[in-house]
């Protein structure tokens, strides 16, 4: 069945719209757009707000190859993705007008832009969307996903996530990421209302509206959770709220106590999860009930999915149906889809005598310090849990020594420098510490890494 058919099958669903209060039953979506049908490239620059939702819906459920997108890109790099992909539509409220399309109006709410050329390249029949790597780079790498890939994960989800037609669940993470729009695709399947909204959780205003629409989940990456360590989240009751998940990366001890605290005062489900875009989201969970046992651990493989970790670089492989089709970086590569049923994720991985695993790092974040191979992500780790839970990133700096930054001004480098020559033996003049005042964050709202090289003075 397809990924459509199921969203729409749920009878239960309703689409809110946060900025005005307006709710859309799914059926009221359904061939909402006035559009044409074909095979081919179409480019949704999407937010999470009702007219976006009401444009993919509409592409979901036609015959076009959906390629999500942030809004925020930069001009130029629309313009060149445009020029290599010749998109046959483009939905981008961001412009009044683009060279070689033509405006309309598809519907009372949305206005499309039209290819004034016909679609002359071949799309392979299996590829349903296009989901970048990257962010908002503007790179021209796309992960190829079908409808099997989409079906699979979500159904791999509603496994182990209590979602239920009572939920009210708010879309507080990008859609355009594999994240976000796992929480978008199995909560329109199973779930009963979705707030529609770009406002960020740190914000007042999402909470303001988590209270008014008794919102039961919230999603959100390790530093997310960090933050709302900071500003006190888990010190107050939100009786609507039912679960929570993350995914992105470790948590540290000491938010992993505070967590599991939270949650057994509030009878709260807190789910870490573990995927890749390439998996068409998850990989992998750890049930709730092992938060306080296994709190590093991603935990154990989705149902029809394994696990296998490379004999010589410790690389863990995932096996499962929801592996997806190969890369796009032009618009040649669309003529084919490669099944495969291997996925290398990059990630340096180990297995416990109970079968749970673990994420050590990310083999292309090793450094190597005068012959000994450090793993930053280690680092990053190691200095959470013994600070309490301070939020800290680190980086190589030309394999001569790791650079951290941290957010709280009263910590002193020596402190830093003291626990990694406790832990890892490392010298301190091989550790250079900074403040800073925030964190640069990918939209997503993982560390940007690439960015925060450039704090280095």
């Amino acid at each position: 069945m397809r990924l459509y058919d199921l969203i729409r099958s749920n009878k239960n669903l309703v689409y809110i719209d946060a900025l005005t209060d307006t709710s859309y039953g799914v059926n009221e979506f359904h061939q909402s757009l006035t559009i044409d049908h074909k095979k081919a490239v179409v480019f949704l620059y999407t937010d999470n707000m009702i007219g976006s939702v009401e444009v993919f819906l509409n592409f979901l459920q036609s015959d076009f190859t959906v390629t999500l997108l942030s809004p925020q890109l930069d001009i130029q790099f629309k313009l060149e993705l445009e020029q290599l992909y010749r998109p046959y539509y483009i939905y981008d409220p961001t412009r009044t007008a683009i060279d070689g399309f033509e405006q309309y109006t598809a519907s009372a709410r949305i206005q499309l832009f039209k290819n004034l050329s016909e679609p002359d390249y071949p799309v392979h029949e299996e590829i349903k969307l296009l989901l970048s790597t990257s962010g908002t780079t503007g790179s021209p790498k796309f992960v190829k996903l079908s409808e099997e890939n989409l079906v699979q994960n979500a159904y791999s989800i509603l496994e182990f996530l209590p979602i239920s037609e009572t939920d009210v669940t708010p879309l507080n993470v990008p859609v355009i990421f594999v994240y976000g729009l796992s929480i978008f695709t199995s909560n329109s399947i199973a779930g009963g209302k979705i707030i529609c909204t770009n406002r960020d959780i740190l914000q007042k205003a999402f909470w303001e509206d988590f209270e008014q629409y008794q919102c039961t989940s919230i999603g959100g990456v390790p530093y997310v959770y960090e933050m709302l360590n900071r500003i006190g989240f888990f010190k107050k009751e939100y009786p609507s709220l039912k679960y929570m998940t993350q995914t992105g990366g470790i948590l540290n001890h000491t938010l992993v106590q505070v967590l599991a605290e939270h949650c057994k005062k509030h009878t709260t489900k807190f789910f870490v999860m573990y995927g890749q875009t390439e998996a068409a989201g998850r990989m992998a969970y750890l049930p709730h009930e092992d938060l306080f046992t296994k709190n590093t651990s991603i935990g154990i493989p989705i149902k029809n999915g394994s696990f296998e970790i490379d004999p010589e670089s410790n690389e863990l492989i995932y096996l499962g149906p929801n592996i997806f089709g190969g890369y796009a970086k032009r618009l040649e590569d669309l003529d084919s889809f490669t099944h495969s049923d291997r996925l290398q994720t990059g990630d340096v991985g180990k297995k416990d005598e109970e079968g749970y695993y673990y994420i050590i790092g990310r083999i292309k974040r090793i450094v190597k310090l005068f012959g000994t191979r450090m793993n930053l992500d280690e680092i990053e780790l190691i200095l959470k849990n013994a600070m309490g839970g301070e939020t800290f990133v680190c980086m190589g700096i030309e394999d001569k020594s790791v650079m951290v930054l941290h957010l709280n001004e009263e910590l002193t480098a020596d402190q830093v420098k003291s626990v990694l020559k406790e832990k890892l033996n490392l010298h301190p003049s091989m550790v250079k510490v900074k403040f800073v005042e925030s964190v640069p964050l990918t939209p997503n709202g993982k560390i940007d890494y690439s960015t925060a090289i450039q704090l280095i003075d």
